[in-house]
């Protein structure tokens, strides 16, 4: 299937940048990906390595993603020593809120704290942080995009993420109104239902990769998107009780893949997709369950949504669009 075009790259920059991936492979890819057309040379390093490879290779600025879950327990001291030689050390947090418990003590550590939580910024200029900036999260458009699938790939409804708390519930009232439908639940968790024997069907275990991911929002009719909850508890360390207010990566993922979005509602949707135009929301099962029924009789509706998401997606919220405004900082002392 022919892609549309991405918006035209800016231009290389002179300037040697060393970046540590955190493991997120749709994300990790699309940075190191970007990164390559956008400075004159990139350096990639492990968490456990980035003294070393820095103390070698002398970059400009380190770029650190996320700095949570694999990074190894010395992993502010290596920063501190990096920053010592003169360094400049940037993260980009894309699990906030959720961590805030952690984040809180890291982004003191460094010269500059990119996150893509407009609730957080103020949280970590209050703590101290000089260099603070909200920058949303995007997409690869070169692993997220309309592609033709087979049928183990269609569905009419599909949702792909963990079994948090507000999602089990939302599933838990919609298990009698699915019966019948061709749908697919994946993840982790989803025997935390309480209708689990009812959907069951419908499940499929486990971790997707973004591939497979893509396949399955290429093929369906509709993919809904349901945000992570806040609230400090069992899946988060959330202990500073900071709301979400922004969205999250599937929302530009879903909609590069061509495929109609209904998504919950965030703070922050509006500045990046247009509610009605790009996309549809919902704010109960009821609504979702209305809006489910009327697109999946409407397909020449549903499609304009999708192409006008894919359009507003490839303009404006790929990672070769956002990563110069994080170059800007970076660069900004040079």
């Amino acid at each position: 299937m022919k892609r549309l075009n991405s918006p035209e790259v800016e231009a290389c920059r002179p300037f040697k940048l060393m970046y540590v991936p955190q493991g997120f492979e749709a994300i990790d890819t699309g940075i190191t990906e970007a990164l390559r057309l956008l400075v004159s040379e990139l350096v990639l390093a492990s968490p456990d390595t980035m003294l070393e490879v820095a103390a070698r290779e002398k970059p400009g600025a380190v770029l650190v993603m996320n700095g949570l879950h694999v990074f190894p327990e010395n992993h502010l001291e290596q920063i501190d020593e990096i920053r010592k030689m003169g360094i400049a050390t940037a993260i980009w947090f894309a699990d906030d809120p959720y961590f805030t418990e952690d984040t809180s003590v890291i982004c003191l550590h460094y010269d500059h704290v990119f996150t893509h939580e407009l609730g957080c910024v103020e949280f970590y200029r209050s703590l101290g942080a000089g260099s603070v900036h909200y920058l949303p999260l995007c997409v690869n458009p070169q692993m997220f995009y309309p592609r033709r699938t087979g049928p183990q790939h269609q569905f009419d409804i599909v949702f792909i993420g963990n079994a948090f708390r507000n999602r089990t519930a939302l599933f838990d009232e919609l298990a009698p109104y699915l019966k019948g439908k061709k749908v697919l639940i994946a993840g982790g968790f989803w025997e935390r239902l309480s209708q689990f024997e009812e959907l069951s069907p419908f499940i499929r275990s486990g971790f997707i990769p973004p591939e497979e991911t893509a396949n399955y929002y290429s093929g369906a009719k509709l993919v809904i998107n349901i945000h992570r909850p806040w609230e400090g508890g069992l899946d988060n360390r959330n202990t500073f009780q900071l709301p979400s207010r922004s969205i999250n990566p599937r929302t530009y993922e879903i909609s590069a893949c061509g495929t109609m979005q209904l998504t919950d509602i965030r703070e922050d949707l509006g500045s990046y997709y247009r509610p009605g135009h790009d996309l549809e929301t919902f704010a109960s099962a009821e609504e979702l369950k209305r809006k489910i029924d009327y697109y999946l009789k409407h397909e020449h509706e549903r499609r304009k949504f999708a192409l006008r998401g894919l359009q507003t997606t490839l303009r404006h919220h790929t990672f070769t669009a956002r990563l110069p405004q994080l170059l800007n900082v970076l660069t900004s002392q040079m």
